[in-house]
């Protein structure tokens, strides 16, 4: 368990057993990167003096080294540039498992007996397969014959675990895989909300399709998934039409805005569906270089795409006392203000109290009916709370 532990927080800190032994060097404790190995490999036992050394050179508790992971993720698909080396790539894994394993937690003790609401993989062969496993998402969410305000939040809600890992180098985009039946997806927090919204869609559409046997490339087909996920093609025909000789930059703004999928996306859309020739789909692309708008599009998506139900469910367990605050910052929950500052004094929670030996627990019971016993609770009826003349005329 240790080092297992031990090898996950090495990897989330980006570092080589090299390089650790490196680092605790430094710090006054020789070691080999074999030794460390053997550590890892459970060949070995650590001493307490290289666990706490390395918890402060990895930078997490050493509470974290004696923490078993209840479940581990499976890894189906890892989409990314091919300069994002192996180092980087472990460390998102790392860092995702953690942050599964918690909120998989919360999620059965906060709601219970809800299941993910995902389709099961389905065989996808073609362009058309994807398109038609989109739609079946669509329906199977229920979200009915409009744009997607929030994708984010809307898989959210539908049991997809999102976790965001903060990548600057623009060598990542996204990851997929599952943890027991749970569905989910790493993607980049650095990107703009458009992309952000695509680049999940991209990889939901990795875990609903099975493209073992697919006459095209599984990227190619995710794409495909995630502009029908986003804009199905009757959305598509009705907003564009059916046959096009030519569409105006300020229509694909509008677009843009109302669908949060970029121009870009929307011209091979209209490429795909052939509502576009593919000789004018590439004249476009031509044109839509030379203005200085690979990158850069003139305008922006402004939806709110941000992953909420880990914070929200992470504040309401909390506030219930089923798990300490302590524990939620460490792996890099952020609170409101309020809920950082009122830690200070000791908040026992309905867990410290059952761990207790009885007479202590009894004690600090007997303790809080006293202090409550000094303060006058005012009782009001609900039909007291207003007073007569609020409502005169």
């Amino acid at each position: 368990m240790i080092g297992a532990r031990l090898k996950q927080a090495r990897l989330l800190a980006g570092m080589t057993q090299r390089e650790l032994a490196s680092a605790l060097g430094k710090k006054g404790l020789k070691i080999t990167a074999a030794a460390i190995s053997k550590y890892e490999k459970g060949k070995s036992f650590p001493t307490a003096q290289f666990m706490l050394l390395a918890s402060s050179v990895l930078n997490v508790p050493g509470s974290y080294f004696l923490h078993q992971p209840a479940k581990s993720v499976e890894w189906t698909a890892f989409r990314r540039h091919s300069k994002l080396g192996k180092k980087q790539q472990e460390a998102v894994m790392a860092y995702a498992s953690d942050i599964v394993e918690l909120q998989i937690e919360l999620h059965s003790v906060l709601y219970p007996n809800t299941p993910p609401n995902l389709p099961e993989p389905a065989i996808t062969k073609t362009f058309d397969d994807a398109e038609l496993i989109a739609a079946q998402v669509r329906a199977t969410w229920d979200v009915g014959n409009r744009p997607l305000d929030n994708l984010l939040q809307t898989a959210e809600d539908q049991g997809v675990i999102i976790v965001e890992w903060e990548d600057e180098s623009g060598k990542f985009d996204g990851l997929s895989g599952r943890c027991g039946n749970y569905p989910v997806t790493v993607i980049n927090a650095n990107r703009s909300a458009d992309r952000k919204r695509f680049n999940l869609a991209h990889e939901i559409g990795h875990l609903v399709m099975d493209t073992s046997h697919a006459s095209e490339g599984d990227e190619s087909l995710a794409h495909r998934f995630a502009a029908a996920l986003l804009v199905p093609e009757d959305h598509a025909v009705r907003e564009l039409g059916r046959d096009r000789r030519q569409l105006d930059w300020g229509e694909l703004m509008m677009l843009k805005r109302k669908y949060g999928l970029s121009m870009a996306a929307w011209i091979r859309r209209a490429r795909d569906l052939k509502i576009i020739s593919e000789r004018y789909y590439k004249a476009l692309n031509i044109e839509r270089s030379s203005r200085g708008w690979r990158i850069n599009e003139p305008v922006e998506y402004l939806g709110d795409e941000e992953p909420i139900q880990l914070k929200q469910m992470a504040s309401r367990a909390v506030s219930e006392g089923l798990v300490s605050i302590d524990r939620m910052t460490r792996i890099g929950v952020d609170f409101w203000e309020s809920e950082r500052k009122r830690p200070e004094s000791k908040h026992l929670t309905v867990y410290d109290l059952l761990a207790m030996p009885e007479d202590e627990r009894e004690a600090v019971m007997a303790r809080a009916f006293e202090l409550a016993a000094e303060y006058d609770f005012e009782i009001f009826e609900a039909n007291e709370f207003y007073e007569l003349e609020d409502f005169d005329d």
